[in-house]
């Protein structure tokens, strides 16, 4: 279907988060290169230190929130754009009042998810 609305798409919890759910936008079946995403983080909820085997390009929609990527800590509000490359530990923490909202984009590849923490 090459137009539908986000509210016809089912949102699952993220079982390694806290306070997180994913609905998977445009899905292995419906695109040739990519996937899309769409992440909600609930205040005071996160998702823990993790790897994955694919980069994600990511873009803020609402909230705040800190992303740890590699070594480096950032804050990041609506409107950012993020990249974390394959293979990268990375991890977030909602530290507003609001859900923090974002769209992830994936390659659509084989992806290992390794929890650090």
């Amino acid at each position: 279907m090459p137009v539908k609305s986000v509210s016809q798409v089912p949102e699952q919890p993220v079982q390694a988060g806290s306070g997180v759910t994913v609905q998977v936008l445009i899905g292995p079946e419906e695109a040739p290169h990519f996937l899309m995403r769409r992440f909600v983080i609930r205040p005071g909820g996160g998702m823990p230190k993790h790897t994955n085997q694919v980069e994600h390009e990511q873009f803020v929609l609402q909230g705040r929130a800190r992303i740890g990527i590699g070594e480096e800590v950032y804050e990041v509000k609506a409107g950012d754009v993020v990249f974390i490359p394959a293979g990268v530990p990375h991890w977030y923490e909602n530290i507003g009042d609001e859900d923090f909202v974002f769209l992830c984009m994936v390659p659509k590849a084989e992806d290992v998810i390794t929890v650090l923490e």
